[in-house]
């Protein structure tokens, strides 16, 4: 299966110079926040795909006009063809009360809510989220900061995949599209890149 992962920056590529070939062996569109709801719906429209996507820090006009023809997994757990993927949009907090922004404990509390959806599904095989995780890539600045719990996410279930965005390619040295972390490949979907499902290890 090959999935189409997106984040932070529209791609002139695959938009301003779109063709139906550039997306027809497409299986699946995840995006990791931080994109316009009007692109997303532009895939949702052309591709055959299902677009399911979580929120950036700075997606709050989700609110008030989601992404049409797309389906939002924050919290939650999704199967798509067998394969189980989990949301949790956001950044780490650098403005208090910020909408999409979460302190550490904030977000180790949304993972604890999940856990009937965890074991109902026994676990997941895609994480998707907006932030890194901690010291995988991230930043030490607070605002790009990741989290410590999605490692623990990590360690616990061993998904094939970790996909976020948040930390842009044009950051500097930080910047790296594919990593591994014990057994799962983590992929940063800054603009876009497309993986294949199960990750060839």
């Amino acid at each position: 299966m090959k999935i189409l992962v997106l984040a932070d920056q529209e791609s002139k590529s695959l938009y301003d110079f779109y063709t139906p070939e550039k997306i027809k062996d497409i299986d699946m569109i995840i995006s990791c926040g931080d994109l316009r709801a009007e692109y997303l719906s532009f895939f949702a429209t052309l591709s055959r795909a299902p677009v399911f996507y979580v929120r950036g820090n700075h997606d709050c006009q989700y609110m008030h006009c989601p992404p049409e023809g797309c389906t939002c997994i924050e919290d939650d757990i999704v199967t798509y063809k067998g394969i189980r993927i989990m949301g949790l949009g956001g950044s780490m907090e650098y403005i208090p009360d910020a909408p999409n922004q979460f302190t550490e404990r904030k977000m180790e509390q949304r993972i604890r809510r999940m856990w009937w959806k965890l074991k109902k599904n026994k676990g997941f095989d895609i994480l998707v989220t907006h932030a890194p995780a901690y010291q995988l890539n991230d930043l030490p600045d607070l605002p790009h900061m990741g989290f410590s719990c999605f490692r623990d996410l990590m360690d616990k279930y061993t998904p094939q995949y970790f996909l976020h965005g948040h930390v842009h390619a044009n950051y500097g040295t930080s910047f790296k599209r594919i990593d591994q972390y014990g057994g799962t490949t983590v992929v940063n979907g800054y603009e876009y890149c497309i993986i294949e499902y199960p990750a060839c290890l």
